[in-house]
């Protein structure tokens, strides 16, 4: 019992002594719990399980062992196609080739395409590049390399040489950019069995090759030339009617060959077409009238063809053209009544019926040919009146002058007998 002068502890004082206790109680309870728990597993564990009082014990069946997983020894490593895994494989002349080339020559494979030949394999593809001023084309290098396929020069301004007969008909792909310093229609015309054909910033001079047979389409392709003279050779059929294609062209010559048909329509979309040459040719048909709305041409020749009609230019077209031609085309005539006579351009003036007329006879230097050019078409009539009329007959005018003579005569001696008497 308390004391009377002892007061009752406070409730909350009371209340958390009992919740203490309690937590106390049941850290406790779960540390036990929590130990026996592990030790019970680890009694698990270590000691086999006691066999049941009422039923027998089962045999636990022996699990069979599995074999290792291994990678078969047949199966050959993966290699890049183009890696060879040992590059000593090259053929011996290649690769004495590429050293005379001063090219690389040590695991020659992992830069360039080679084929899987054995026992030595062949290089199918070379890219020369940048190329030094002591690289040298050798004849017989070049021999060695008679495998190639395809074969790139890039920016190797160095002296063109003799490809020897194997190597040009092995190529299906020839490039050449900024390189060889310049090609020949003959050089590239042995190349027979190309299907790929890259020509750029090299001259090529394709004059006087002896070149047969038609102009081909492919030529077309060629979207980025701007120079072609293909004159003096044996061309002959059409002009490609895809001429046109060729849109960056400055500078045409297909002269002195044998080329037939009409001028292609296609050519007027050529925007900057400065030269045109197709001189010498067996051309038929009229000269087209786009070729005087092309504001960029300077220079056209035609002469020497089969063209025929009413030229279809008038007097400040041909004052624009620096060089313009087309004398030699008989069939050829033009409108006098548009262009004058002192244009000397070599064709006949044309008729009425648009045909060429005869050439005029011979006339004085001081006649005035202005006259003639105001003259309509219907003036055949007044040139054949000129034809009758040639001036007086010279007998009438010997007797003219015998009668004037006589009639002096009779004066003079009247006046003579006057002065005598």
């Amino acid at each position: 019992m308390l004391s009377p002068t002892m007061k009752p502890p406070p409730s909350f004082l009371l209340s958390l002594l009992l919740f203490l206790l309690l937590l106390l109680t049941t850290t406790t309870s779960s540390s036990s719990s929590s130990t026996t728990t592990t030790n019970t597993t680890a009694a698990a564990k270590t000691l086999p399980p006691s066999p049941s009082p009422t039923s027998s014990p089962t045999p636990t069946p022996t699990p069979t062992p599995k074999p290792p997983i291994t990678t078969p020894s047949t199966k050959p490593p993966i290699t890049t196609p183009s890696t060879p895994s040992t590059p000593s494989t090259l053929d011996p002349k290649q690769v004495r080739a590429l050293q005379a080339l001063n090219l690389p020559s040590k695991n020659p494979c992992s830069l360039y395409k080679c084929d899987s030949s054995r026992p030595f394999s062949h290089l199918l593809s070379l890219h020369l590049a940048n190329c030094s001023d002591d690289i040298s084309l050798s004849f017989t290098a070049l021999k060695s390399l008679s495998t190639l396929q395809n074969l790139s020069f890039s920016n190797c301004p160095v002296a063109p040489i003799r490809f020897p007969n194997e190597l040009t008909l092995s190529l299906h792909s020839f490039s050449c950019i900024h390189s060889l310093r310049h090609l020949t229609g003959i050089f590239l015309a042995r190349f027979v069995n190309l299907t790929d054909l890259t020509i750029s910033n090299v001259p090529v001079n394709t004059s006087g090759n002896k070149l047969r047979g038609r102009v081909p389409t492919s030529v077309t392709l060629l979207d980025n030339l701007e120079i072609l003279n293909l004159s003096s050779n044996g061309l002959n059929g059409e002009v490609p009617s895809e001429f046109g294609n060729l849109i960056a062209l400055k500078n045409v010559s297909l002269a002195s060959n044998s080329l037939s048909g009409s001028i292609p329509e296609s050519i007027s979309a050529i925007p900057g077409l400065v030269h045109l040459d197709l001189s010498s040719n067996q051309l038929n048909g009229t000269i087209p009238k786009f070729l005087g709305d092309m504001k960029g041409l300077r220079y056209l020749n035609l002469q020497n063809n089969n063209l025929h009609g009413v030229l279809p230019f008038n007097a400040s077209v041909i004052k624009r053209l620096v060089v313009f031609k087309i004398g030699g085309n008989s069939n050829l005539c033009y409108n006098h009544t548009v262009l004058s006579s002192k244009l000397k351009l070599g064709i006949a003036r044309c008729d009425k019926h648009g045909l060429p007329m005869s050439p005029p006879a011979a006339k004085d230097s001081s006649a005035d040919d202005s006259e003639s050019d105001s003259s309509d078409y219907d003036d055949d009539d007044s040139s054949q009146k000129g034809d009758h009329h040639h001036g007086p007959n010279k007998v009438v005018l010997g007797v003219a002058i015998g009668l004037s003579s006589i009639v002096f005569l009779i004066v003079f001696l009247v006046l003579l007998s006057k002065c005598c008497s």
